[in-house]
Formats: C-alpha cells, sequence, structure tokens
C-alpha cells in the first residue's frame, strides 16, 4: 500500500533544501542554465511557484509512505491549473528515497496521485520530464502517460 499524506512544515522544509540544488542540477544537464545561475535560478523559481510555503493555493505537497505512520518514502508536489478548458494536475517534483527505489512504490504512488485527482474533480495528470531521465521516461509511459510535446536539440561546433 502506498499512500499521500499532507506533509508537514519538518518534512517541507527537508524537501525544499534537497528539491532546489536536485531541480538546479536538471536544468545544467539539460543545457539550459549554467552551473554558476543555477541555484539561485533554482530558488527563485521555486520560491515563486510556492510563495506560501505548504499553504500556497492550489499546490498539493504529500509525503509518500508505505503506512499511516511510517516513515516518508518520498514526496510529490502538485499543482492545479488549466490545461485548455480541463482542470488538471500537473506534477511539479516527484521524488522516492534511493534506498526505496526500484520497488514499485513510484507506481503506486502515482495510483494514488489518480485517486488525489478525481477527488480533486480533476480531469487528468500532466508533467515534465527532462529528456536525460530515462527511468522516468518509461515509469510514466507504463503508467499510460502519452508524450504531448517533444524539445530536441543537436549541438553543432
Amino acid at each position: 500500500m502506498t499512500l499521500l499524506t499532507p506533509m508537514t512544515p519538518a518534512e517541507y522544509t527537508a524537501w525544499l533544501a534537497q528539491a532546489i540544488p536536485d531541480y538546479a542540477r536538471d536544468k545544467v544537464a539539460n543545457g539550459q542554465w549554467t552551473e554558476a545561475e543555477s541555484l539561485a535560478r533554482a530558488r527563485t523559481e521555486t520560491e515563486g511557484l510556492l510563495p506560501h510555503g505548504l499553504a500556497t493555493a492550489r499546490h498539493h505537497l504529500w509525503t509518500i509512505r508505505e503506512h499511516a505512520d511510517g516513515p516518508g518514502i518520498g514526496t510529490l508536489w502538485v499543482a492545479e491549473q488549466h490545461h485548455g478548458a480541463r482542470r488538471i494536475a500537473y506534477v511539479f517534483d516527484f521524488r522516492i528515497a534511493a534506498t526505496h527505489r526500484r520497488q514499485g512504490h513510484a507506481r503506486r504512488a502515482f495510483l494514488a496521485l489518480e485517486d488525489k485527482v478525481r477527488a480533486l474533480h480533476l480531469e487528468g495528470v500532466s508533467l515534465h520530464v527532462f529528456g536525460h531521465n530515462a527511468a522516468a521516461r518509461a515509469l510514466y509511459e507504463r503508467l499510460g502517460y502519452a508524450t504531448t510535446s517533444l524539445m530536441m536539440f543537436k549541438p553543432v561546433g
């Protein structure tokens, strides 16, 4: 069983300390930001999206647990957004702790997310995956997600 429980303030602080540098590294690996600017830009973007932290309207930050009273094994940040005429959930960040990967927790967390999305009366889930994250792309494809946009790049020199 995999549960999505609201993040506590302490869990939010710990998540933020990890999420910002991870996002900065992804943007550098993707070639969008330089290493020198990445941490400040990641912090600015994240704080802009979550100006009130856990209390930011239409943003849901959950801790993933195997049991209601168990320790957190991952996190999930979703925002309610409009996608055309549809109201959807957009996944901003998802992570499973390294020691809990490859055990089906990611799959079960996304199935639990579908229940949350239905309860919020949203019509679907959208997300972005960095091109270098082949494992995540494979997971989402197995879960039935379809590619809706694809950017490609070829360096020439």
